[in-house]
C-alpha cells in the first residue's frame, strides 16, 4: 500500500524505504532488504506530494533523514 495516495497496489509499482534495526534508512529497490518498511507509488503524483503528506514519517512513527527523502524524488517518472 502507497502511504501516500493509501491504494494497495502490485509491489513492482511502488517504491519501498526502509528503517533497519539499527534505526538506519536506506530506499531499497529491489524489496529484499531487512527492515520495517515503506511503499510509495513510482508515479510523479504520489513522490511529489510524499514530503506534504509526511507519509514516510507517519509509517516509520519518526523523522526520515532528507538524503533518503531526495534519493527517492530522484526517483520520479
Amino acid at each position: 500500500m502507497c502511504v501516500v495516495c493509501r491504494q494497495m497496489k502490485d509491489k513492482d509499482t511502488l517504491l519501498r524505504a526502509v528503517k533497519n534495526k539499527d534505526g538506519g534508512f536506506s530506499v531499497d529497490p529491489g524489496g529484499k532488504l531487512p527492515g520495517r518498511g515503506a511503499y510509495v507509488c513510482k508515479d510523479g503524483d504520489c513522490i511529489s506530494r510524499l514530503e506534504k503528506v509526511r507519509g514516510l514519517e507517519r509509517a516509520f512513527k519518526g523523522s526520515v533523514p532528507a538524503e533518503i527523502k531526495e534519493e527517492i524524488l530522484s526517483m520520479k517518472k
